[in-house]
């Protein structure tokens, strides 16, 4: 069932609501820029209707020159009364001084005489240029327009200045005026949006109208119904679109007859797609093999095809076709060379007709390398575990039957035997907590409690446990004829900070550091390295043992692999310590390996992911 769209998901919406914005965009820059240039030209009209006639202001120049002050404010008083100006709703005329001398206004009668408190006008006074503001008074809601101008008299070839006049108009009729003609703007762009949206109704049904019809007649197609046609409303795009749909449905109804035969022979081979799939006629020579079934065999397609099967898969000495297609058994098939193993397992089946002829064979790979390498590993677990619990058990088996038979009554040697027994069973722990650590490590349960640890500081701090444990053995009574070792340092002087678990990492060095005292000559010198990459830091970890075999440098890390294994459990060594570090290493996304020549020593290298912090986040992370 076709799910139907929304009115808002279809592409008619889409269009119409596109041609809309559109229109409401272009109606709204056009209507600011159109309002903003009417209100800048009604403006720049007002301010010319409210200034002063050259007339006025001569005669203020004259009135404000007299000496005598009464006079001179009489023939100001004088000069503005004869201004008649609807607009302007107050003029002041201020002395050079600040002092005012003539007012229009009824309440600023009182005024004249007092200084000006006005900060503008005395602005004026002091520059000696015009200013002038538009304002809004919340008082009575309306907006002013304030011109200040100086008035200067001609004495010679200099001006002097001798006061301002300050002039004051409503804009009401200005701001009145653009209201009017925003609010028919805006009218006018209501309707015309209105008319626009229908036609884009119009415009857009248009067009998605062939294209509903050509969605409903795929749809048919998709459910196998190629009966109808598309209606061709044109020879535009949409009309080569439609006819383009009407081959289409024709061609495919053509291809699904000539396909019928073929289908039961497809079935077969796709079903097992996700493996290597041949299929052959019934000659036994290869028709279809699939990139998978190529990779497996080591083949190309073009070098398959036309081949016996039995040659493709080199089981021609021990089979014919005849056996393949009386006995359709499962072959293992090795396929390993010296550079890779792969074991295959061959399924066979017949390709039958309804009638029963059998018109070819198909062939299906399946890689079980992998599967038969677990087999291998977990049988050599198994055998490996039995054989390094069985020893102990054993000696401790042997020791308890000599204490059952009345050692224990011997002084001398009944704490001996028990040491061994509590010895052996220590081995024992330390063998079943390290498999149920490497458990957890492989079914991804394992955990790691991420620092931001100084490395250099870490590291120096586990060999001073080591050089202590030197010291010890060295004042030690019963150590003195232990084996001695000197640890020798070379690290970067810098500090590298460094993610990590603190307590698995020192697991990891303890593990590594035991095998080079345990190995290395007596006084021996052990090198511990530390240096940094542009990603990555370098430890290293050397001594000057008898060195790891070459044959043996690959299993180094596998469990419960021994280079020496009677030395080896004679120092209660488990097998599984450097198995447990390359675990670790691995959880946090580095890296270990091992350089050995025999004889000489071996190096064991650890490389961590590394990303330098500013101090800033060292400091961050302190604070957490």
């Amino acid at each position: 069932m076709r799910k139907r769209l929304r009115i808002f998901q279809s592409i008619h919406f889409k269009i119409a609501l596109v041609f809309v914005l559109l229109l409401l965009l272009a109606f709204q820059i056009v209507g600011a820029v159109f309002v903003q240039r009417l209100k800048s030209e009604n403006l720049k009209s007002f301010k010319q209707r409210v200034e002063l006639t050259p007339y006025v202001d001569n005669s203020l120049i004259t009135s404000l020159s007299l000496e005598n002050a009464e006079q001179a404010n009489r023939r100001v008083n004088s000069a503005l009364t004869g201004i008649n100006n609807q607009n302007i709703s107050d003029v002041q005329v201020v002395d050079a001084k600040g002092n005012i001398r003539g007012e229009t206004s009824a309440n600023g009668h009182a005024l004249v005489g007092q200084k000006t408190t006005d900060s503008r006008i005395k602005r004026v006074l002091y520059s000696g240029r015009s200013f002038s503001e538009t304002t809004y008074n919340r008082a009575d809601d309306k907006h002013y327009y304030v011109s200040i101008t100086p008035l200067f008299s001609s004495s010679g070839n200099s001006n002097t200045l001798i006061g301002a006049v300050y002039l004051r108009a409503e804009l009401e009729s200005v701001y009145d005026s653009i209201d009017g003609v925003t609010l028919i703007f805006a009218t006018a762009a209501f309707v015309a949006t209105a008319i626009g949206m229908g036609l884009a109704i119009l415009i857009s049904r248009a067009i998605t109208r062939p294209i509903d019809e050509m969605k409903k007649q795929t749809a048919k197609i998709a459910e196998g119904n190629y009966s109808g046609h598309v209606h061709v409303y044109g020879n535009d795009e949409l009309g080569e679109l439609a006819q383009a749909v009407n081959n289409l449905s024709v061609r495919v109804e053509e291809s699904r007859e000539q396909s019928e035969s073929e289908r039961r022979r497809l079935d077969s081979v796709l079903t097992h797609m996700s493996d290597g799939v041949l299929a052959t006629d019934r000659r036994g020579n290869v028709t279809i093999i699939n990139d998978m079934a190529a990779e497996f065999l080591n083949v190309t397609a073009s070098d398959a095809k036309g081949h016996s099967i039995l040659d493709i898969l080199k089981i021609r000495e021990n089979y014919t076709l005849r056996d393949l297609l009386e006995n359709q058994d499962t072959l293992v098939l090795d396929m390993s060379d010296k550079d890779h193993a792969q074991i295959l397992n061959a399924y066979f089946s017949l390709i039958q007709r309804e009638s029963g002829f059998i018109s070819g064979l198909v062939c299906v790979l399946h890689d079980i390398t992998e599967q038969q390498k677990i087999d291998r590993e977990r049988k050599q677990f198994v055998s490996n575990v039995s054989h390094e619990l069985r020893t102990p058990l054993t000696s401790m088996r042997s020791y308890i039957e000599a204490l059952n038979d009345g050692a224990w009554k011997d002084p001398e040697v009944a704490p001996s035997f028990l040491k061994v027994t509590q010895d052996e069973t220590d081995r024992m722990i330390r063998m079943i907590n390290d498999l149920l650590s490497l458990s957890r490590m492989d079914s991804g349960t394992a955990r790691l409690d991420l620092e931001l640890v100084n490395l250099n500081e870490l590291f120096t701090y586990i060999l001073n446990r080591f050089d202590m444990m030197i010291k010890s053995d060295q004042n030690s009574e019963e150590e003195k004829q232990a084996k001695s070792y000197t640890i020798k340092r070379e690290f970067t002087h810098r500090d590298l900070w460094v993610d990590l678990d603190p307590d698995k990492f020192i697991q990891v060095i303890d593990n590594i550091m035991n095998n080079a005292i345990k190995y290395s000559p007596d006084g021996g010198v052990i090198t511990c390295r530390l240096l940094e990459t542009q990603n990555h830091v370098i430890l290293s970890i050397s001594d000057q043992g008898l060195g790891i075999p070459k044959d043996d440098i690959g299993r180094i890390f596998d469990r419960f692999f021994r280079v020496d294994k009677a030395r080896s459990r004679a120092q209660g060594g488990t097998g599984l310590g450097l198995a447990i570090s390359r675990e670790v290493i691995e959880l946090h996304k580095g890296r270990i390996w091992v350089d050995s020549v025999e004889g000489k020593g071996s190096t064991f290298y650890i490389s961590l992911p590394y990303q330098e912090y500013q101090e800033e986040d060292l400091w961050n992370e302190d604070q957490r």
